[in-house]
């Protein structure tokens, strides 16, 4: 029978169709021929006997367009070819490459990823990658410090002329002059001196002549140190204002010798090709092409600044839901071996990976001059001038330039006009400004903090800023009493000058300084402060302001609540969107008056207390004793009766408050001798390693009792609120205290510790736990140990076992799920984003786990 137009048709679609499906057998397999066409190619005489016109019709066409090859037809290379040395069943019709030379190009432009083509485009790419990376990172080393002086005795001799100094940049963290010196001799290569300080990727090397300088360049320039290639960059002088100003000011310390202030600070600017050619203008600064490119101060502390909010908001709910999936993905690997999946994580591939509903993302009720807090950096900034304002980088890249923050949009303007009236009178100080390479210095640091009245949301913010703190942060050591005291008193001075000078006044209620020793401006709780007076222009004390730095503090609205905020303690810096926090909170911990409420890492109380009303009682757990003191204030300022606060670490106390709670029934003495050891307890809040039932402090009273009340009368009222709930209609005690127990933890950006972790995980009557985290990726590692289900037999950690050091937060918090001991696990409930941080990349973000 003759083979129609259709049936050849047929037969084509048959073969491609059978291109396009291979078998799957685990070896590599051709499309099978019909049969049908293979007689008909074999025998063509007899296809033309019975229809000669379509014989006619074949002969004329190209063979090869009936019989075009798949679009994937030998764009993969044969394993099979390969894993014989050179051999294949299918021999030359197999559908696979054998060999790079019958390797094809993909439909999407690509190849192979095992050939060496794509191996060649893919080294192409990630050199072009990194090349832009570094050529990036180049552009922001920023050293604006005095680095080539010799004065800190390291590096050998005082390096002279700058035109004979080099900086080598991506060199390695962890050494410092000795390793770089070594380095250099292990090369070969002559120096005057070289200095490198430990945790930067920048050093400074000087040489003799122009020709030891030229044959280090050449040996230098492309020495790789892991993935990084060394770079060399010129050391450009700059001449500030203030070293005539010193030369002409009182003697100086011991520690800051006359040399220091007259010598030129070394700024480091790179261009692309890692060298800098700027040219000093009549001020004595450099610039340059760089200069101008190196971002700005808004780029560094607001990187979404440039995005509409409805924009950014989608950008950070975005970036929430892949950090959950990552909950997902990390609790299936940490699940033991031998034990079912939870069910959460089973049901995620019905979220899209998500180990729970993400509700969305709360946005900040205001998006501009915001931010209650505001820490301003003391340095130099790109052109030599004293600065007071923002970091463009991370001191360990090299980048110690500091500019204004006039451009920030989340900072306030009263924040801006006390941080220029610093910087202003940092231009006529007699004391150095802190150099964070050589670690010496005075000045260091600006904290103002901002307080105010319960405002609406459209109207001014500043309008209803009535109250400020501005903290200075100096490093005393080496420096003379009298001349520290008199500048203070000129900056006091000043400060006042400045507020009065502004229409409005400005307000102004304390100025402390604080004294701290250390490398970093995280200063440590105990650092010693200071408060000073505020003296008018015509004499006499500012109205409303304090000399007692135990009495130096700012009061601030959430919620309709007054709270006392001290220098060091923390405060939410975004007051009107704290309210929405902390109200989705407490919604979502289903609170009611026979509810304990449990409020960890509680700083001035303000979760605690905005929710007091709506449970049996507040425990609050903070270990920065002037924040339990606030806190302790906060509470007899609201009448606020039902709070408790503890001065310690969670993880110490956390497991006895749970026994102390919820377990006293066991044994009815155990409630009297409970309350006898909070009476005698009764100690400073400076006592951090213990945790107190009252906190009496320069004759503050507790929150538990009225001013006048006596501690019997306090203890008769506390063994009420415990039992207050659980009295039964015979007047016995009941088995339980409290009917609900929850929790409410708002860690620092490390996350809970995880002694606390396991504390909470373990103790069965604790139902509900709702999780404030401000780093999405802590509250993932924490919610691994706590919702991961506990193995079947528990494994001991290795003693002696580092390999910790080199994990993730997640890989950790796995490793530690596998030491929990046996206990029900939570599991996600619902998780939403609350913006507190607008223009940044940051939020809040709230998780419910139940169980």
């Amino acid at each position: 029978m003759a083979a129609s137009p259709n049936n050849e048709l047929s037969e084509t679609k048959t073969l491609d169709s059978a291109a396009q499906n291979p078998q799957t057998n685990g070896q590599d397999s051709t499309p099978e021929v019909p049969q049908s066409l293979h007689e008909a190619l074999r025998n063509p005489q007899s296809m033309a006997d019975i229809n000669p016109g379509e014989k006619r019709k074949r002969e004329d066409q190209d063979p090869t367009q009936n019989y075009s090859p798949h679009p994937l037809w030998k764009t993969s290379l044969c394993s099979y070819f390969r894993r014989q040395d050179g051999s294949c069943s299918h021999g030359s019709t197999c559908r696979y490459a054998h060999g790079e030379d019958e390797l094809r190009q993909r439909p999407d432009k690509t190849w192979d990823p095992t050939s060496e083509r794509a191996k060649k485009v893919m080294k192409g790419e990630n050199g072009e990658k990194l090349a832009a990376k570094e050529e990036e990172e180049e552009e922001e080393v920023i050293m604006t410090e005095v680095v080539m002086d010799g004065g800190d005795g390291e590096g050998g001799e005082e390096c002279g002329d700058s035109q004979l100094s080099k900086c080598l940049v991506h060199l390695p963290r962890k050494w410092h002059s000795d390793n770089l010196m070594k380095f250099l001799s292990d090369q070969g290569i002559p120096f005057k001196s070289a200095k490198k300080k430990k945790g930067m990727v920048v050093g400074f090397v000087s040489f003799e002549s122009a020709e030891q300088l030229d044959s280090a360049v050449e040996e230098l320039e492309g020495k790789s140190f892991g993935n990084k290639n060394l770079k060399v960059a010129n050391v450009i002088p700059r001449s500030f204002e203030w070293k005539v100003k010193s030369a002409m000011a009182a003697p100086l310390s011991s520690q800051q010798t006359m040399e220091d202030a007259s010598v030129e600070n070394a700024g480091v600017t790179l261009t692309s090709n890692g060298i800098g050619d700027g040219a000093p203008n009549d001020d004595g600064s450099a610039f340059d092409d760089s200069a101008s490119k190196a971002k700005s101060a808004r780029d560094a502390v607001t990187p979404l600044a440039h995005m509409p909010y409805d924009e950014q908001l989608e950008h950070k709910k975005n970036s929430v839901m892949q950090m959950l999936k990552k909950l997902t993905r990390n609790a299936r690997k940490a699940c033991p071996n031998g034990v079912s999946l939870p069910e959460w994580v089973l049901k995620s591939r019905e979220r899209g990976g998500l180990p729970c509903e993400l509700e969305g993302i709360i946005e900040s009720p205001v998006v501009n001059g915001y931010r209650n807090k505001c820490e301003f950096s003391v340095g130099y900034s790109q052109q030599g001038k004293p600065t007071v304002g923002f970091m463009l980088g991370n001191f360990r890249e090299g980048v110690t330039a500091v500019e204004e923050p006039v451009d920030c949009p989340n900072v306030s303007k009263i924040a801006c006009k006390y941080a220029s009236v610093l910087q202003e009178f940092l231009q006529h100080s007699s004391l150095p400004i802190w150099n964070r390479f050589k670690n010496t210095g005075f000045w260091r640091q600006l904290t103002v903090r901002e307080g105010g009245s319960a405002g609406k949301v459209d109207e001014n913010l500043e309008a209803n800023i009535s109250e400020v703190m501005l903290i200075v942060q100096v490093c005393s050591v080496g420096f003379d009493d009298a001349q520290i005291t008199s500048e203070f008193e000129r900056l006091a001075q000043a400060f006042a000058a400045g507020a009065a000078a502004n229409s409005p006044t400005l307000p102004l209620t304390a100025f402390i300084v604080q004294d701290h020793q250390g490398i970093s401006n995280v200063s440590p709780a105990d650092a010693p402060l200071r408060s000073i007076p505020i003296l008018k222009a015509e004499g006499g004390l500012l109205p409303d302001t304090t000399c007692n730095v135990v009495e130096a503090r700012i009061y601030d609205c959430i919620s309709n609540l007054r709270f006392s905020i001290s220098p060091t303690a923390f405060f939410q810096v975004n007051t009107l969107a704290a309210e929405k926090l902390y109200s989705l909170a407490g919604e979502w911990a289903g609170l009611g008056p026979d509810t304990l409420l449990f409020d960890i890492c509680c700083g001035t109380g303000t979760i605690g207390l905005t929710l007091a009303h709506h449970v049996g009682m507040v425990i609050g757990i903070e270990m920065n004793a002037s924040a339990v003191q606030d806190a302790h204030k906060n509470a007899e300022i609201n009448g606020i009766k039902n709070c408790r606060f503890i001065c310690s670490k969670a993880e110490d106390v956390i497991g006895s408050l749970l026994k102390e709670y919820l377990n006293m029934s066991e044994k009815q003495g155990q409630l009297s001798s409970a309350l006898e050891s909070s009476d005698e307890g009764i100690v400073t809040c400076e006592e951090k390693d213990t945790y107190t039932t009252n906190a009496r402090n320069d004759g503050e009273s507790s929150c538990h009792e009225p001013e006048n009340c006596s501690s019997e009368d306090d203890g008769k009222e506390l063994q009420n609120q415990l039992q207050g709930s659980s009295t039964s209609k015979d007047g016995n005690s009941s088995v339980q205290q409290f009917k609900k127990v929850v929790a409410i933890v708002d860690p620092p950006r490390m996350g809970l510790h995880p002694t606390v972790i396991k504390a909470l995980r373990t103790h069965a009557r604790l139902r509900r736990l709702v999780y404030i985290s401000c780093n999405p990726e802590s509250l993932v590692a924490n919610a691994i140990e706590l919702c991961t289900p506990s193995p079947e037999k528990v494994e001991k950690g290795k003693k002696g076992y580092r390999g910790w050091r080199n994990m993730s937060s997640a890989g950790l918090a796995r490793h530690r799920a596998k030491s929990m001991p046996d206990s029900e696990p939570f599991r996600p409930v619902k998780a939403m984003a609350v913006d507190l941080f607008p223009h940044t990349p940051h939020c809040e973000m709230v998780m419910l786990l139940e169980r």
